[in-house]
């Protein structure tokens, strides 16, 4: 790469700089160029717990001395442990320098955007992890849908939500309930409803018919992966067409938020 981090010369002693970006936006070439420098330049991999503190000892040793440290990684939460200031990489060329919350809220919200662009548009096939019922109805299709009700993979957390399950009838069923289970990705159990909960008779419908039951809500979840279970079956419990993590999705977020619950805390101090 021919670009010249000249920022480098002015970077301040018993400084540690992390260093960010996606993967060959220049992060390799600028510790190259830091080595070359008065500077320790470290490319980060994933440290064990006692490797972590170790680095904290040694990154505690080096600004009492004085020295300019170069860390590049790819994990947010290690570099906002261990640097002063963070430089967010992009295209060999440094986009962003400053406070490392800041500038990592920012790499946030350009990855966000990113994973959401990849997201939109798509139309999610079935792949459930188990499917079981006596075969009156269908789950034909499951989609994940944003705001403007065009499927993505991707949803911001908070924005206007909706999963729609269409279900084909094979045979006569007088009431029908359809329903959806949000799980997280290791089967935790965040939000599951139905029709019958919901107060939304869907029946009776005959053999041949199709219905696209659509359950909009706020995406008032945190940063992870989930999968959507879908279900239809009868009031008394008997499945129809059983789909166990049909689909899944991610909902990305501009900063980080521990949890599954996303409850948007207002803080205040009193003194």
């Amino acid at each position: 790469m021919a670009n010249e981090f000249r920022e480098i010369a002015s970077a301040p002693g018993g400084a540690v700089i992390g260093v960010i970006g996606e993967r060959n936006s220049g992060q390799r070439e600028l510790l190259e160029q830091a080595a070359a420098r008065p500077a320790i330049a470290r490319e980060l991999s994933d440290l064990d717990a006692f490797e972590k503190e170790h680095l904290a000892v040694e990154l505690a040793e080096a600004r009492r001395a004085g020295k300019l440290v170069f860390l590049a990684s790819y994990d947010e939460d290690l570099i906002r442990r261990f640097a002063d200031e963070v430089w967010w990489l992009r295209d060999g060329a440094i986009t962003a320098k400053g406070d490392p919350n800041e500038v990592l809220e920012a790499y946030r919200r350009y990855v966000m955007q990113r994973l959401r662009s990849q997201g939109d548009g798509t139309v999610q096939s079935l792949h459930p992890s188990l499917r079981r019922g006596d075969g009156r109805a269908e789950i034909v299709s499951l989609d994940t849908l944003n705001e403007a009700g065009s499927p993505t993979m991707v949803w911001n957390s908070g924005e206007n939500a909706a999963i729609r399950v269409t279900v084909m009838f094979h045979a006569g069923v007088a009431d029908p309930v359809v329903g959806i289970l949000i799980r997280t990705r290791i089967g935790v159990e965040v939000y599951g409803t139905n029709t019958e909960l919901e107060h939304v008779n869907l029946g009776p419908c005959a053999a041949g018919e199709k219905r696209a039951v659509t359950f909009r809500f706020d995406c008032n979840l945190c940063p992870q992966e989930y999968t959507v279970t879908a279900a239809s079956h009868d009031p008394d419990g008997v499945w129809h067409d059983w789909m166990e993590d049909a689909v899944a999705f991610r909902v990305a977020d501009s900063r980080y938020t521990a949890g599954v619950a996303n409850l948007r805390a207002r803080v205040t101090v009193e003194r």
